[in-house]
């Protein structure tokens, strides 16, 4: 008589956890900063602080989930937990990400977004930068008139704002 083994638990999916926690964390940090943020009383229910809660709850809700996940094994199937980092491509946005952080204040938002653009499309597999060069200059002018113009949101006005005279 052969005693039925019950199904093996998958294994803790620890780099899951390990976003998950750091998401909770960026809840917690945005849901810290919005309580701080100074309120005007003219506001009755809806004021600046209803968004960045909303946004708070949303980025707790799914770190809870992909923790829960985790604990479940992971939300990836079995043959493709085995596949390697792409470490040249997670550079190139990793160094996108720098670059943007380093231009954003000397040369300005659509300057900094553009080379953001055409080094993370490379790190995505592009292999035409002065095509995503011209996308990344028509998004980030986009951005930059939306924000700076529409909504009158400074965001960085730089080199290539000041020669279009924005």
């Amino acid at each position: 008589m052969s005693i039925e083994q019950p199904p093996a638990r998958p294994p803790f999916a620890l780099p899951e956890a390990t976003i998950g926690v750091g998401l909770l964390l960026v809840a917690a940090v945005v849901l810290w900063q919005t309580a701080i943020m100074p309120v005007s009383p003219m506001y009755s229910k809806v004021g600046p602080t209803v968004f960045p809660y909303m946004t708070a709850f949303g980025l707790a809700l799914f770190a809870v989930l992909l923790i829960i996940q985790a604990w479940r094994g992971g939300w990836q199937p079995d043959d493709e937990k085995e596949v390697a980092v792409d470490w040249r491509s997670t550079g190139f946005v990793a160094a996108g990400l720098l670059a943007n952080v380093l231009l954003i204040k000397p040369l300005g938002f659509t300057f900094a977004s553009t080379v953001l653009f055409v080094l993370v499309t490379h790190g995505f597999g592009s292999r035409k930068p002065l095509h995503n060069a011209a996308i990344g200059l028509v998004l980030s002018l986009a951005a930059y008139f939306g924000f700076a113009k529409a909504l009158g949101v400074n965001i960085g006005a730089g080199v290539i704002e000041r020669l279009l005279g924005a």
